[in-house]
């Protein structure tokens, strides 16, 4: 089963965790961690999080920001059985990983990639009157 561990500096993991829920539905797959709100340290969090995988799990540990603390705290884990971190997630990247139930390394790197290519700068189309015009009719 793919198990996911989202944190982020802040409210961002579950601000993230409630678009999917919206979104998606259920995930009894992603686990949220929220750091530096009150006095709980994301290496309890992640502690307790280890404690509900099994060796049959494929853990995917998430952070917001790759090299700040959250990420350095999360990257003492990676070198765990069947874990990978990954940084600078947006929401695009958690609603497609957590839809699925297993991920290849392969899949991972193209999700990456398509999500890397949501950042991106909306530009207005430009519409002359005519245009404007079709367009309502």
């Amino acid at each position: 089963m793919l198990k996911i561990f989202l944190s982020s500096h802040g409210h961002f993991a579950s601000g993230m965790h409630s678009s999917a829920r919206i979104l998606l539905g259920k995930l009894d797959n992603l686990d949220v961690f929220d750091a530096y709100v009150d006095e709980k340290s994301i290496q309890d969090a992640l502690e307790e999080f280890y404690k509900t995988v099994t060796k049959e799990d494929q853990v995917i540990l998430l952070s917001d920001l790759y090299g700040g603390s959250v990420n350095s705290a999360m990257y003492l884990y990676a070198d765990r059985a069947d874990t990978t971190l990954i940084s600078g997630i947006n929401l695009a990247f958690l609603l497609e990983l957590a839809s699925k139930e297993s991920i290849t390394r392969e899949e991972l790197e193209e999700l990456v990639e398509i999500s890397r290519s949501m950042l991106r700068i909306v530009e207005a189309e430009e519409t002359t009157e005519s245009t404007a015009e079709e367009d309502f009719f």
